[in-house]
């Protein structure tokens, strides 16, 4: 399996750091485990976010360590992904994780959903 180090393609605010830690306690996550970040076709607009925990990476994901998370990333994600923050809200507008996506040119009113 080749795995492709990139440093900056895509970050995580010190909030989405901090729930993505709570989870994986609260879950039992192993640290081994990586948060699965990308996309796929569908949405409102287009195309939607993906998230979820995998044990490893798989054959053509970029692997991005940031303060100890490794975020598995796979290519066809990293290129609409690519300058993408991670960030985490609890505000009055609802609680998630957010993408603030360079790269969208349109978003839905969920901010679940984008174009490119």
């Amino acid at each position: 399996m080749s795995e492709v180090q990139f440093e900056t393609e895509i970050t995580i605010t010190e909030k989405a750091y901090g729930e993505v830690k709570r989870i994986m306690s609260e879950n039992k996550i192993a640290e081994s485990f990586g948060l699965r970040v990308g996309v796929k076709g569908g949405g409102c607009s287009g195309m939607s976010y993906s998230l979820g925990f995998d044990s490893e990476p798989r054959d053509g994901d970029s692997v991005i360590e940031i303060k100890g998370v490794k975020l598995f990333v796979d290519g066809k994600s990293l290129f609409y992904l690519s300058g993408t923050e991670l960030d985490f809200s609890d505000g009055l507008n609802g609680k998630g994780f957010v993408f603030n996506n360079p790269n969208a040119t349109k978003t839905c009113g969920c901010g679940n959903s984008f174009g490119v």
